[in-house]
């Protein structure tokens, strides 16, 4: 009975139930059990891992580069030639007499606007012979063969860019003004229709016409047909001209130039354009921004970049600002004083203004894009560690004066370990939490200075320069794929860093219920 009785008393020391047994947890796991039981924070803390896989392993696993570009081939509207009316005199000029300068052509047209049948110039004389339709040869006295020819008329060949002698130019001008129909030029007989052209038995072979129809290469060639038809739909006035030439038709459209006074043609051509703002499709799941890069894919890799200027901006901030802050807070006097005026200076700069002027500056230098967002990195954190470490300062001023400091003094330690070792050590929880509420607070400004074009520049993306692709009202409603991704990625990555912000601090709070 007794070894009954030792037995049972045994079992109920050695074995407590769960009502009885007391749990005890250490800071870092109440810290973690807090933070757990706020679901908004956690899902911050959701959203912040969703968008490091996505940038991160998202880009690395993306079939397509950051810098890659597309391309379509698109049917464009290319300027083919240009027609003219010619309302001036064009001289041509006998190669084989004395010339006919650019003075002796002046005074010519004075002559003609006047009405006079003659005039002189240079102490020659010139006689004026009306050819009709107002074509005029030009005689020097004591020479039988005209030495230049006006008309507003154009004689050109039709079998290709070769300059006519003159003699034949000026026989074709003098058929064209008169009742004939043909002329005799080297013992060949040549026939000139109503509409100006020069045929050689059944050959077309120049034509003369008061429009000049150029092409915009100099290794087209227009031919007579193609001239004819097109003189003919611009009379009709038509918008559209369609010439067929070896089985094949081709569309052109016709536009009049009013300050030229003159038509252009346009070709519809077969051009290799970038593929920009492309609509979503399979091969591009977002479609493609302005310069043809897949949107999903520059999304990700923006993504990365904002993230990594994020955190080496912060870490940057907290450096300085806990080893400013520290020293400050720990020594006191003057050297809090000096320390404390230094960064009164620093928040009396203006970030924004001097930002802009650098990033001007650094155009102007044509800084590679990935120093420039080294340096970038570096204005960001050197601006921004006052605040932490005007905080740092606050928290040690209040610990230094608490019973384990008064300790370490007394066991000799040194004063960078005391600071180190013990000081930072319990301003930690506040440091983390401020820590990641300027997280979302730089990227917000990464992504400002991008938009305004002095942050990340191309070819590297971040979520800043992609949105300020939308830089006109038709692009803003016309492609949402281009902004919407990225501001939902900026505002779900901020949010979220906020987000957990607000857990940690109330986690790191003790008198928050456990």
């Amino acid at each position: 009975m007794d070894n009954e009785n030792n037995k049972n008393v045994q079992t109920e020391e050695y074995s407590l139930n769960d009502d009885r047994r007391v749990k005890t947890l250490s800071p870092g796991a109440m810290v973690t059990k807090r933070f757990l039981r706020n679901k908004v924070a956690v899902t911050g803390l959701i959203i912040l891992a969703f968008m490091f896989i996505f940038s991160f392993i998202g880009g690395a696993i993306s079939p397509y580069r950051e810098d890659e570009v597309f391309y379509r081939t698109d049917i464009q509207s290319k300027l083919f030639a240009s027609v003219a009316e010619n309302t001036e005199f064009r001289f041509i000029i006998n190669e084989n007499g004395e010339g006919f300068s650019p003075i002796n052509q002046a005074a010519f047209t004075l002559a003609v606007i006047e009405g006079r049948d003659s005039f002189e110039k240079g102490g020659d004389s010139f006689t004026i012979v009306d050819e009709g339709d107002e074509i005029y040869a030009i005689f020097k006295d004591g020479v039988a063969d005209p030495v230049a020819v006006a008309t507003y008329d154009i004689v050109s060949s039709a079998t290709g860019n070769e300059k006519l002698p003159f003699e034949m130019q000026y026989l074709i001008l003098k058929t064209v003004g008169s009742d004939e129909s043909q002329f005799e030029y080297q013992g060949k007989t040549y026939k000139v229709d109503e509409e100006g052209n020069v045929q050689l038995g059944n050959d077309v072979v120049a034509y003369a016409s008061r429009y000049s129809i150029q092409a915009l290469m100099p290794d087209i060639f227009l031919s007579q047909q193609f001239k004819n038809e097109l003189l003919e739909s611009i009379e009709n006035g038509d918008k559209d001209f369609y010439f067929t030439e070896n089985g094949e038709t081709a569309e052109y459209t016709i536009e009049y130039d009013a300050p030229t006074k003159s038509y252009k043609i346009k070709q519809g051509m077969d051009t290799v354009v970038f593929d920009s703002f492309s609509a979503p499709s399979k091969e591009h799941l977002l479609g493609t921004d302005r310069n043809g890069m897949d949107m999903l894919t520059r999304l990700m890799y923006g993504g990365r970049v904002s993230l990594y200027i994020g955190f080496i901006v912060v870490a940057i901030e907290t450096v300085l600002g806990v080893i400013m802050g520290g020293i400050s807070g720990y020594f006191g006097g003057w050297v809090d004083n000096l320390i404390m005026r230094i960064v009164d200076v620093f928040y009396c700069i203006p970030s924004m203004p001097l930002i802009i002027i650098l990033g001007a500056a650094m155009d102007e230098m044509r800084v590679d894009p990935q120093i420039r967002m080294i340096y970038l990195m570096l204005i960001l954190g050197f601006l921004g560690w006052p605040g932490i470490a005007r905080m740092i300062r606050g928290l040690i001023l209040s610990l230094r004066e608490q019973e384990f400091m008064t300790a370490t003094e007394a066991t000799g330690l040194s004063v960078k370990r005391r600071i180190f070792r013990h000081l930072i050590p319990n301003v930690i929880p506040q440091l983390i939490v401020t820590m990641t509420m300027s997280l979302g607070s730089t990227i917000l400004m990464e992504a400002t200075l991008s938009f305004l074009g002095l942050g990340v520049k191309f070819p590297f993306a971040s979520w800043g320069n992609i949105i300020s692709d939308v830089n006109d009202t038709y692009v803003l409603t016309n492609y949402w794929f281009i902004w919407i991704p990225a501001g939902f990625c900026l505002l779900l990555t901020v949010l979220a860093f906020n987000l957990v912000g607000d857990g940690l601090r109330d986690a790191f709070d003790p008198r928050m219920k456990r």
